[in-house]
């Protein structure tokens, strides 16, 4: 299975996708501006769905681009799900 990402807070850049129990996350930040503040670049993590546990960032966050970030997130489905 494949992610697909939409767009879920615009003005602060923040996309999700769910799939087999585990919710996924992407999110843009800037070290100025509206939005996350950090590290620029795409910061992705993931959590179970169905439970009340923290987001797990995602090892290489924050990415270059969010195509980088997505194919992240899709790999760590499989992992989960393997």
């Amino acid at each position: 299975m494949i992610l697909r990402f939409h767009c879920a807070v615009e003005h602060l850049d923040v996309w999700s996708a769910s799939g087999h129990g585990f919710s996924f996350v992407i999110a843009y930040a800037s070290r100025a501006g509206h939005g996350f503040h950090g590290r620029p670049g795409y910061v992705a993590s993931w959590r179970p769905l169905h439970r009340s546990r923290s987001a797990i960032k995602i090892a290489g966050s924050p990415f270059t681009t969010f195509a980088d970030a997505e194919q992240a997130c899709n790999s760590m489905l499989k992992h989960l799900t393997a």
